[in-house]
């Protein structure tokens, strides 16, 4: 299996897993709490993997080539991970918060590829955005 399988399959094997944990945290656990236990781990564990993507020069050198994005993913991750437990707090369920959610981010980064990307869309893409708007209407009626 290349590259290009084992990466979507791991991104949708972790959303899964993402969405069970979750949707799992005890509704009186404190959410921050929560989210600094799991970046601890998530800390601990990417020191452990380091060895499998090393780089030249090792991390120094890795810092050094970053940009203000990799920072402001840090704030943004935060935000999709109070946000979830909110939405799952709130009383979406597993099975409709992340498809409304994620088809709505779909949605918005459509115009985001096209302006700032330059990606093209063909015909099909138009259908299937229309599918998903669609789609995001009946989840909505509920």
């Amino acid at each position: 299996m290349g590259l290009f399988w084992f990466s979507a399959i791991l991104v949708i094997a972790s959303n899964v897993a993402y969405h069970v944990c979750q949707k799992s945290i005890p509704e009186n656990a404190n959410p921050i709490v929560s989210i600094i236990v799991t970046y601890a781990v998530a800390l601990v564990a990417s020191f452990c993997i380091y060895p499998l993507f090393p780089s030249e020069g090792g991390i120094l050198v890795g810092l050094r080539n970053l940009n203000w994005a990799s920072f402001a993913l840090a704030f943004t991750i935060l935000g999709i991970e109070v946000g979830y437990l909110l939405v799952y707090r709130s009383g979406w369920n597993i099975s409709l918060g992340p498809v409304f959610c994620n088809v709505m981010v779909a949605l918005v980064l459509v115009p985001i590829g096209l302006l700032l990307y330059k990606e093209k869309l063909v015909l099909s893409n138009y259908v299937g955005i229309v599918f998903a708007v669609v789609g995001i209407y009946l989840i909505a009626r509920q």
